[in-house]
């Protein structure tokens, strides 16, 4: 008997190391020709070229700056007494982050379906400081393409989406404030106006991408009951690290994408410019800059997915016991369908509600009513409530799948030197959180709901979301619903747990069966043939 065993995981390692995320998988492939159609070969090639970076170099820079000692860390003044509030990130960090936004994923020169499978192959390497600042920017872009009648708005929208000088802008969101939390009208940060600008004052508790270059935030003007919305530039003088008259309190230490410096934040006088009517602050925010980052949490879940159920699969075919590949045991060969088939009609769900998202007429809208056709009202809201379904049903899944796929590997998968699951696990554990937690959102959706009823049954609502799905299917989810919206039972004093748990669980089975009829509308699809690896 060998004193010193000769095994080793070098045949697994060999095919992880050399996995392209794009090349090596056709599912993906597929469902970017599906949806992406005409444009399918330029955003191919595209994906192609970016992968390179995303599977190799992106991924081991990912893994890099996760390690413990290289946490982000602050340093408030120089060595002369001058307060900087320095954030200190790794090197390799600062690198990747030019480097990815060095693509101009939201240029105009970039087609909405290539920024979405980008995205996809970025995100397969978890948030590693990078999935928050690109979803921000995107917000930050997409409210400033609606209101930049500014010239200092002018200057930021250029520099975010298109660079300036070969430099691409950062965007942030200041939104939460220590009494609040997901509460946005009980801001108490004060805006005053100052000419053609507005000064702050006050603190955000909660400021994710504390780096950026530019903050979207709410704040109160003074006098008024309406919280604001307005545009930060985090700098006066970002050479000399000059900060735009406002401190960096401390560093949150966070569970999960700790790779992104996460702060709180004093204001005394900060610089910033109105964007968009006063009054529309709250909607305008929760309509546009919130959407995007409820859709973002949809992709990151998808790709963490994704990647969890490819190196989980093989995994399983290297690794033997009692005599065999662990991958033919009926118990883990049904926990390995469950995890790829969660990962797939997650990302063909993600993509179809991109689809609905993107065929918006006029783009995004705040509110439940407008004054368009009802058919284009009624597909609105459709995407509405699909958005905020999908923020809470796939970060749900993500983690359940992640922590499956982890299982897959025995006491290795918890060794975060032996895998990046447990990193991606912990990042979506913030997913579940970021944008709203999951008892603020179904009690929107709820409420919304029940307010379009009247010009929009439940029934129909049900129908129309499942559009390729069986009647039986369709009946349970809509009695569900029914049910449910025939009482007020989530507002306090009208507690009923029978119906909180149908309520959680009607929405889940909801999503998850519109998921189901966007994996077989891209099945069905007769597009394989064209694939390449």
């Amino acid at each position: 008997m060998a004193r010193n065993t000769t095994y080793n995981f070098d045949e697994y390692l060999n095919w992880r190391q050399n996995v392209d995320y794009y090349a090596d998988d056709l599912f993906l492939q597929k469902v970017t020709k599906y949806f992406a159609k005409d444009d399918f070969e330029k955003i191919d090639h595209a994906a192609r070229k970016l992968s390179k970076l995303a599977s190799y170099r992106w991924r081991d820079i990912a893994d890099t700056i996760a390690q413990p000692h290289n946490r982000i860390f602050m340093q408030h003044y120089d060595g002369h007494n001058h307060r900087i509030d320095r954030i200190v990130r790794p090197k390799e960090l600062e690198e990747m982050e030019k480097e990815v936004f060095g693509q101009g994923l939201f240029s105009s020169k970039t087609l909405p379906w290539e920024r979405l499978v980008k995205l996809i192959l970025i995100y397969q390497n978890g948030e590693a400081g990078i999935a928050c600042p690109l979803v921000c920017t995107e917000g930050l872009v997409a409210l400033l393409e609606k209101y930049h009648d500014h010239p200092e708005l002018e200057k930021i929208l250029h520099h975010c989406k298109e660079g300036t000088g070969g430099e691409f802008a950062i965007g942030a969101q200041y939104l939460s404030e220590i009494q609040g939390g997901s509460d946005v009208a009980a801001n108490d940060l004060e805006a005053i106006e100052d000419g053609d600008h507005w000064l702050l004052y006050g603190k955000k508790f909660f400021c994710s991408a504390t780096h950026a270059d530019y903050v979207v935030i709410t704040a109160r003007p003074e006098g008024t009951e309406h919280v604001g919305l307005f545009v930060m530039p985090s700098w006066i003088d970002k050479k000399n690290e000059k900060r735009n008259e406002y401190t960096i309190d401390r560093i949150k230490w966070k569970m999960g994408t700790a790779e992104l410096p996460t702060a709180e934040i004093t204001f005394n006088g900060a610089i910033a410019y109105k964007t968009g009517p006063i009054e529309r602050g709250i909607a305008n925010v929760v309509g546009i800059v919130l959407t995007h980052s409820r859709l973002t949490v949809g992709l990151s879940a998808a790709a963490a997915m994704i990647r969890a159920a490819r190196e989980a699969t093989q995994y399983a075919q290297f690794r033997t016991a009692f005599g065999f590949p662990i991958n033919q045991f009926p118990l883990l060969k049904r926990q390995l369908n469950e995890i790829n088939h969660h990962a797939q009609r997650t990302l063909a769900g993600a993509f179809k509600i991109y689809q609905m998202f993107q065929s918006l007429p006029g783009g995004l809208k705040g509110g439940l009513v407008t004054d368009e056709d009802i058919e284009i009202q009624k597909e609105r809201f459709r995407v509405r409530i699909l958005i905020m379904l999908q923020k809470i049903v796939a970060s749900w899944d993500a983690t359940d799948i992640l922590r499956k796929a982890i299982s897959v590997f025995g006491g290795h998968g918890v060794m975060e030197d032996f895998s990046s699951l447990p990193r991606l696990f912990r990042d979506m554990m913030i997913n579940e959180l970021w944008e709203g937690p999951r008892n603020v959102l179904l009690t929107q959706m709820y409420r919304d709901i029940q307010r379009a009823s009247s010009w929009y049954p439940v029934g129909d609502f049900i129908h129309d979301l499942l559009y390729n799905a069986g009647n039986q299917s369709i009946n349970e989810i809509a009695a569900s619903f029914t049910e449910c919206l025939q009482s007020n039972f989530i507002y306090p004093g009208q507690e009923n747990e029978y119906l909180c748990n149908m309520w959680e669980n009607a929405c889940h089975n909801l999503l998850h069966e519109f998921q189901n009829c966007a994996l077989h509308e891209v099945e069905d699809a007769q597009v394989v043939s064209s694939l390449r690896k």
